[in-house]
């Protein structure tokens, strides 16, 4: 039995259903319905038209639980007639599905769950895996995710920004349990990529492509991270980075730049440089220029300053951060609206021989890390300054 390929089938088959009238909830169901009946009948029987004998048989699954229920009479018009046996519309509806489970009205943890759920074909226990949950916990968020897109009607075009920030979510988590969700975003965002002719997904896949190509050399042996500048660069994929560059070079000639484009040109230029000294600061400071411009995004206005610091010097830096912090003083309530700052800070001061402060400053930046490997990386950075202080 080829599960890769029931697997692969799940998403195209439930968009059938969902066209055809079926709200998600039950569609879903039905199709987990014909699974189950093609892993006991394919063995001995393998169909011609894998594809179209799945949505034969999901399509009756519905309709004989839809019979059955009194209480949804409402939806007899769907049952009258029943589509004739044949080959699967060649139609891709799983674009529609990616729509569906993006809907504005879930949350983004919900909208992620749904996606991996319905378009990615995981299991709910593997879902709760890779987000550390009680599986429990996460069949109720998938439930609530389902009968709130219930109903929904594809009447008009979908919003691909909100599909690729779902994606891009599940890019981040990474790895957890038993699921690799940065490979599993990946083989999503090829799958969009396939279905819709879009600049910013191709840009999506080249930054996705191009942040995975690092991965090996991201942890040390010991778990702990790896800065870009420390990394081993020989243990980079060179084929996923030249793919990566490849289908962003294709993007970028259309002219329409979006944000991932932006960042994707970015990352491209860090897997470019043979060495972190060779790197080309100078372009990055401008892609984050346009990054800016097109995000206006703290986080972005963060990581601009970095670059500025190495292309000018750490001075030039620390005034990027004095300028970026007077902005946020007078538009925000207090606070650090950046946990990063901190951090950034401590580096830069670093560089420009200041390790009293740069030590006290990676210390904080420290307590405030949200996870525990950037809160041990941190910490690490402040004992090595003291230990230089201290000789």
């Amino acid at each position: 039995m080829n599960e890769a390929l029931l697997r692969s089938l799940t998403p195209s088959v439930l968009a059938v259903l969902v066209r055809r009238g079926a709200d998600f909830a039950a569609a879903e169901d039905a199709v987990q319905d014909a699974l189950v009946e093609a892993l006991r009948v394919w063995p001995a029987d393998p169909p011609r038209d894998p594809k179209g004998w799945l949505v034969t048989v999901a399509w009756r699954k519905f309709l004989d639980a839809t019979r059955a229920d009194t209480a949804r009479r409402r939806r007899e018009d769907l049952v009258d007639e029943e589509p004739a046996p044949g080959p699967a519309p060649a139609a891709d509806d799983t674009l529609q599905l990616y729509f569906l489970c993006a809907h504005p009205s879930l949350t983004p943890s919900s909208a992620v769950a749904l996606t991996l759920r319905a378009v990615g074909g995981l299991t709910t226990r593997q879902i709760a895996q890779a987000y550390l949950v009680p599986e429990a916990t996460m069949a109720q968020r998938i439930s609530r995710a389902k009968r709130t897109v219930s109903g929904v009607r594809f009447d008009r075009p979908g919003d691909v920004a909100t599909v690729l920030r779902v994606l891009y979510l599940v890019f981040n988590e990474g790895y957890s349990g038993d699921v690799d969700l940065a490979a599993e975003a990946i083989r999503l965002t090829r799958q969009l990529a396939a279905s819709i002719d879009h600049p910013e997904v191709a840009g999506l896949l080249a930054l996705m492509l191009l942040h995975h190509a690092r991965r090996a050399a991201r942890t040390a042996a010991d778990g702990g991270l790896v800065p870009l500048a420390e990394q081993d660069r020989g243990r980079w994929d060179t084929g996923m980075i030249a793919e990566g560059v490849e289908i962003l070079q294709a993007a970028l000639v259309r002219d329409r730049l979006g944000e991932f484009q932006a960042q994707a040109a970015i990352a491209a230029l860090h897997a470019d440089a043979p060495t972190v000294e060779e790197t080309d600061w100078v372009q990055i400071v401008e892609w984050y220029d346009e990054l800016v411009r097109l995000t206006d995004s703290p986080v972005v206005r963060l990581n601009r300053v970095v670059a500025v610091g190495e292309a000018d010097g750490p001075r030039a830096g620390l005034a990027a951060l004095a300028a970026l912090d007077d902005a946020s003083a007078s538009s925000s309530n207090g606070g650090d609206p950046m946990p990063r700052r901190t951090a950034v800070a401590a580096y830069l001061h670093e560089r420009d021989g200041d390790l009293v402060t740069a030590a006290r400053l990676y210390a904080e930046a420290a307590r405030k890390a949200p996870n525990l490997a950037e809160r041990d990386h941190l910490t690490r950075q402040a004992a090595r300054l003291n230990s230089r202080r201290s000789r």
